[in-house]
């Protein structure tokens, strides 16, 4: 068996940038849908909550299996769900079929995380922290991608219907899933790192017990739907603020990208601890902003948001990844899914939300979508001083033993 790791890694970042552009085609075309199909925000919510809870579903099953099946197994699926996701998107025709599109979708994302992370760790046993960054760029970079594509084919104003329009957003997902496919169908793949370095079962479930780990877990809630909540739902939340709304989710994802970029000197410079901590205070102020501010002042807000949360996801994993090593794929894989399914429930209660507000306002909408950023400004608030205390324990523990590096996935 021969294993390509240069083109295993670039099939990787193409079934990542398809993950990646569910969201930001998502993002960008959620209020059309809404329009077509005559749906109110708790419908919108709980169709955008599908891909969430999907994700969750699928990476921790995921991760209970891709030591025994494989990781190639694994992306078949995905590629499957992917494919079969975005055809059912393209032919919508209400509710239900954009719902069940988007469940399917998210299976296939969370299938991709739960095959894709492990495979980069298992490719780059010598050199992860590098290649796990470059990897996780495709997911904010796939999301500037996305939102830009939609922009531009809004900015064409071609002579085509709303529904056709929507079908041509959707449909481009379809040109990298069948590449990915087509690569991953004729290469082989290694074992996961787990199983190479001999690791036991047994001592990987072991491994979940652990205080910290549990901590971790729970903070993961937050640092997801403090993330990808506002991210996914920016176009719908501001629209009524900006007239363009999904720039902010570019301009947002784009400083992700440059601070993913840039990761490696600064996980050098502070421990991801403190990375972490300094990341919620960014975020929160983002947060704030966005909720608070009109005018130009609101591009700068969801620049200081993308600073806040550039960091959250990566930096979770790899402190994760990094102190407690034992816990293998299926650690990474449970604090994916934890995170997701967090978001999931939370998009379905403040779509639920939005629609009492403009309901209370008699219709008017103008600020609801801020109130409900408002309303969330707890959750980044809360890790502020859950984060503080993690940096003064980690400190503690490591007095006599430096803390290695974490790697940024």
């Amino acid at each position: 068996m021969q294993i390509n790791r240069t083109q295993l890694f670039r099939a990787s970042c193409l079934s990542l940038l398809v993950t990646s552009l569910s969201f930001g085609i998502r993002a960008g075309t959620l209020n059309d849908f809404g329009a077509v199909f005559g749906l109110d925000k708790t419908q919108l919510a709980s169709i955008t909550a599908t891909a969430f809870y999907g994700f969750p579903i699928a990476v921790v099953i995921g991760g209970f299996v891709v030591d025994i099946i494989g990781m190639k197994r694994l992306l078949v699926f995905a590629f499957l769900f992917h494919l079969a996701g975005i055809l059912l998107t393209v032919f919508a025709q209400g509710y239900w079929t954009l719902y069940v599109s988007t469940l399917m979708i998210g299976i296939a994302n969370g299938t991709v995380e739960a095959a894709c992370n492990p495979l980069v760790t298992s490719l780059y046993t010598d050199n992860k922290t590098t290649k796990l960054n470059h990897f996780h760029l495709w997911f904010p970079g796939g999301i500037v991608i996305g939102s830009l594509l939609v922009f531009a084919i809004d900015a064409l104003h071609l002579p085509l219907e709303k529904h056709t329009l929507l079908e041509l957003k959707v449909g481009l997902m379809l040109i990298p899933t069948v590449i990915y496919g087509f690569l991953f169908s004729k290469l082989d793949f290694p074992v996961t790192e787990r199983v190479a370095s001999g690791v036991s079962a047994g001592g990987m479930y072991k491994a979940l017990l652990n205080p910290l780990f549990l901590f971790m877990f729970v903070c993961m809630f937050g640092t997801a739907i403090t993330e990808l909540f506002t991210g996914q739902w920016i176009d719908v939340l501001l629209k009524n603020v900006t007239d363009n709304a999904i720039l902010l989710l570019t301009l947002e994802t784009g400083v992700m990208v440059l601070g993913r970029g840039l990761a490696k000197p600064v996980l050098k410079r502070f421990t991801p601890q403190f990375v972490l901590l300094m990341s919620t205070i960014l975020a929160s102020i983002g947060i704030y902003m966005l909720s608070t501010v009109t005018g130009p002042a609101i591009y700068a807000a969801a620049i200081i948001f993308g600073m806040g949360v550039c960091y959250f996801w990566p930096t979770m994993l790899g402190f994760v990844n990094t102190n407690m090593p034992n816990t293998g794929a299926i650690g990474l894989n449970l604090m994916g899914g934890a995170g997701m399914f967090a978001v999931s429930l939370y998009t379905i209660v403040m779509g639920s939300h939005y629609d009492e507000i403009v309901k209370k306002a008699n219709g008017d909408n103008r600020f609801a979508g801020q109130q409900i950023l408002h309303d969330t400004l707890f959750i980044p608030i809360a890790l502020i001083v859950a984060f503080a205390g993690l940096v003064i324990y980690m400190r503690s523990r490591n007095k006599s033993k430096p803390l290695q590096q974490a790697a940024v996935l």
